[in-house]
Parts: structure tokens; sequence; C-alpha cells
């Protein structure tokens, strides 16, 4: 699949007092950029409340690289960093660009689905795995294998 991008401006909401965008500001983009993948592709908010499922962190890793300031446009991509075959647990980087196209910042994520019925960990249906597994593959890559925790 080609790169899933969203293009979003700087807000006044997103700045610190370093006159810059705050260090939280980039993992919301980044999660925004999720939200709206999956529902471009049909799996919108109204369809996981339904379905009881819902997308969890385990982790978020954020490296920030050059400042972003009010009003600048940023650009941001997903590319998957690992799935796992049932599609229960997930990697993504996400990249946010500056104007001149150098990165900003990434945000690594990993997560997995959550049965917001029962609070359990579980495997989402196969064609959100299809999804998951159409992003454009992150140079870390890495397959992923279920195991261990608390499942």
């Amino acid at each position: 699949m080609s790169a899933f991008e969203r293009t979003y401006t700087v807000r006044w909401a997103d700045m610190d007092p370093n006159g810059h965008m705050r260090h939280s500001a980039y993992a919301d983009y980044a999660a925004q950029h999720r939200i709206e993948y999956l529902s471009a592709n049909g799996f919108t908010l109204p369809y996981f409340a339904k379905a009881g499922l819902g997308p969890i962190l385990f982790r978020e890793d954020t490296r920030f690289l050059k400042e972003l300031h009010i009003n600048e446009q940023l650009r941001v991509t997903g590319e998957l960093a690992g799935l796992s075959a049932d599609g229960s647990r997930w990697n993504i980087v996400h990249t946010l660009y500056k104007p001149d196209g150098r990165p900003a910042a990434t945000v690594s994520v990993e997560g997995a689905w959550l049965d917001l019925r029962t609070r359990k960990l579980t495997v989402p249906p196969a064609d959100i795995t299809a999804l998951m597994g159409q992003l454009p593959r992150h140079a870390s890559y890495k397959d992923m294998v279920r195991g261990g925790g608390g499942e």
C-alpha cells in the first residue's frame, strides 16, 4: 500500500512556553494519524464502540529532531514496525515532517487490541489485521511473536 499521509497545521494549543510545539502534541498528532487511517478504511469510532474493541498502547517513544512552530504545516506518516501473525500486537513508527521535508520527530508505539467488554487483550477481526498489514514497512520491521505477559 502507498503511504497514508496527513497534513496538519500546528495550533496555538500545541505550543509550549519556549515557543515551539509541546512534547505531548507530537504524540497527539501520531494518535490522530492512526485513528484517521483506521477511519478512512471503514473502522470508525462508532464501529469500534459497536464491536466492543479498541486499540491500546503499551509503549510510546518520541524522538525530537527539529522544532515545530505555530502555523507550520506538519506532515505525518505511519509505517509498520511489527505485526503479530494474528494481528493482536502491532508496532507503528510515525514520522512528523517539517514543511521543508526534514523529520521533526518520530513517535514509535507498541500496541494491541482490547475487548472493551471483558477488558482483556484480544485478536481483532481479520479485516483489521489485513488493513494493518497494508501499512508501508518501516526499515526496522520485525514479525512479532505473541507470548508471555498477562494475556
